[in-house]
């Protein structure tokens, strides 16, 4: 499986900028964040706190947020010769015969686990990783260079599992591990995502309260995220999805009222254009959604986007062009980089809007 062309952002993302604890313990509120907010009709962008967000959206204008909540997804294991590993447990669509997909990493005692370059990976066909409590993952066959289907014996429901056993997934730029609550949002109701639909991550029951009291629409799905590496830019694979009929409806409602869908995360963008038919219509869908959106392919369901910084070269960012356009993701880029706007799951956030 490889990566799809993405635009490509012409910038240098310096390590210093990735945030390495959440906003909390760096001596912010949860939303006050920066936002840096990017009109496609315009050249100029805006530097915002989060907290302005109910100022600068508009009354009738809906977001639409992902409630799912974020597993304690990886998992301490030993491999037959006793080499300690981490194992990432996806939610991305098993294999129809019971296999979970699954990432392998490198233990590294005080340390973030780290991917195992193709060549180096100890994942081969009937590997047994011993899990604690008596558990263990059988590698089955390879679905990627880094991600392979295993068969999981566990002693009971795999999410009661991953809570008594797990951690929230973890990579290099953050300084140290993290309780789960720091890895869910104020919309977190249905457990099932291995990452963060992190772009939700900033609001609080506050801001929610205030952007009713401005006439802005909340409304949710559900989609639940699987595991993306940050050292390997993939296509999206299949993830569970459901647009409720409630939001379906409010969405038709606010386009015909003149009002502007804004998406907040990319995962709420590929639930709504799952839900989308030819016409422009949403309707109540669930299922495992193949869709990838690119700037060829468009957006049917979305004005806007509110997002998180992604690596100038991610995947994602077919999407963010999709809804965006490529020059108006670069001013934002640019203009990020020279601000020094936090990246990753618990930095600063991008608001894409069409004017």
């Amino acid at each position: 499986m490889t990566a799809a062309a993405a635009p490509g952002i012409d910038v240098d993302v310096p390590p210093e900028l990735s945030a390495r604890a959440p906003a909390e313990a760096r001596g912010t509120a949860r939303d006050g964040v920066r936002m840096l907010v990017g009109r496609r009709r315009g050249p100029a962008v805006e530097h915002r706190r989060f907290t302005e967000l109910p100022e600068v959206l508009r009354p009738g204008d809906l977001l639409v947020v992902n409630n799912s909540a974020t597993l304690p997804a990886a998992l301490p294991g030993r491999l037959p010769d006793g080499i300690p590993v981490v194992l990432h447990v996806s939610s991305a669509r098993p294999d129809g015969r019971g296999a979970f997909l699954v990432e392998l990493r490198r233990a590294a005692p005080g340390a973030a686990p780290t991917a195992y370059p193709p060549a180096e990976s100890p994942a081969r066909p009937g590997v047994r990783v011993t899990l604690p409590g008596g558990a263990a993952a059988d590698l089955v066959e390879a679905f990627s260079p880094r991600l392979w289907y295993a068969r999981l014996s566990l002693p009971g429901p795999p999410a009661a599992y991953l809570a008594r056993h797990g951690k929230a997934i973890r990579y290099g730029y953050v300084d140290r591990d993290w309780p789960i609550e720091a890895y869910r949002t104020v919309f977190a109701t249905v457990p099932g995502s291995s990452e963060m639909p992190s772009a939700g991550r900033p609001f609080t029951a506050e801001v929610v309260a205030r952007l009713a009291g401005c006439g802005v629409l909340v409304a949710p799905i559900t989609l639940h995220t699987g595991v993306s590496s940050p050292e390997a830019h993939e296509t999206p694979y299949p993830e569970w999805f459901r647009v409720p009929a409630a939001t379906a409806g409010l969405v038709g409602h606010v386009r015909a009222g003149g009002g502007r869908v804004i998406a907040v995360g990319t995962t709420a963008v590929r639930a709504l254009e799952s839900a989308v038919g030819p016409d422009g219509t949403v309707r109540e869908a669930e299922g495992w959604t193949e869709v990838v959106v690119t700037p060829e392919r468009g957006v049917r369901a979305v004005d806007g986007l509110l997002t998180g910084w992604h690596e100038p070269r991610a995947s994602h960012l077919l999407m963010l062009a999709a809804v965006a356009g490529r020059p108006l993701l670069a001013r934002c880029y640019a203009a990020a980089v020279h601000e020094r706007y936090l990246w990753h799951e618990f930095g600063d956030v991008n608001l894409l809007l069409p004017d």
